[in-house]
């Protein structure tokens, strides 16, 4: 029987992405929204939330694409409503924009759904019933997912959170989920690669304790 794997989703994460490129999607995302915001200033109020939506679309998926390269995770080309998309690791990465509370608007676009597949190998390590199939990914896809308030009367200019999310495999729910500044700090305290069961012992007429390197 095959040892049980200790792999987790976050674990695959951390593995995958480096701190420095989650620091700058957060910063760029922040970015992108408040140039939006700022340009669509002056237009009529009639259509004021779609211009800044679409305006957010533009100028985030812009400031996506510059983080991305400047971490060298090989940013696809921007071209008009198209998704950008970054690769590191194992993960395949790309973002959208949902009103806060909408998850489910994350599905609405076929190319979206479509790369979630991917995370079939995956949905293993957060269902025990399928845990004996799992088998270490070749690839996986990660969103960052920017929460606005859904109204420019509420912190408009900013989003609400920024998360990190791994859909299964038909976007329907999340197999992970949390917000970049609570991530972040998981690259501080990262799981153990294996559980150490070493017990440290005093040898026999040593009147002293040996190191035996191990820690807690």
């Amino acid at each position: 029987m095959n040892p049980p794997t200790k792999d987790t989703i976050p674990g695959l994460l951390l593995r995958s992405i480096p701190r420095e490129l989650v620091l700058g999607v957060e910063d760029a995302l922040n970015a992108g929204a408040a140039r939006a915001y700022t340009a669509a200033k002056g237009m009529d109020e009639g259509h004021l939330p779609h211009v800044v939506g679409q305006l957010r679309h533009f100028n985030m998926n812009e400031a996506f694409y510059r983080a991305l390269a400047a971490a060298e995770a090989a940013p696809t080309a921007i071209q008009g409503n198209g998704l950008v998309t970054g690769r590191t690791g194992v993960f395949t990465l790309a973002r959208f924009n949902i009103p806060e509370g909408f998850w489910i608007n994350g599905r609405r676009s076929q190319t979206r759904r479509q790369m979630a597949f991917a995370n079939k190998a995956i949905e293993p390590l957060v269902q025990p019933e399928l845990f004996d199939q799992y088998q270490p990914p070749a690839e996986a896809v990660a969103f960052f997912v920017a929460c606005f308030s859904g109204s420019l009367q509420i912190q408009p200019e900013s989003p609400t959170s920024i998360q990190i999310a791994v859909p299964d495999r038909y976007m329907r729910r999340w197999l992970f989920r949390e917000t970049l500044d609570v991530f972040a700090k998981r690259y501080d305290v990262q799981e153990p690669s294996q559980i150490d069961l070493a017990v440290p012992k005093l040898k026999k007429n040593i009147g002293k304790k040996d190191v035996d390197g191990t820690s807690s």
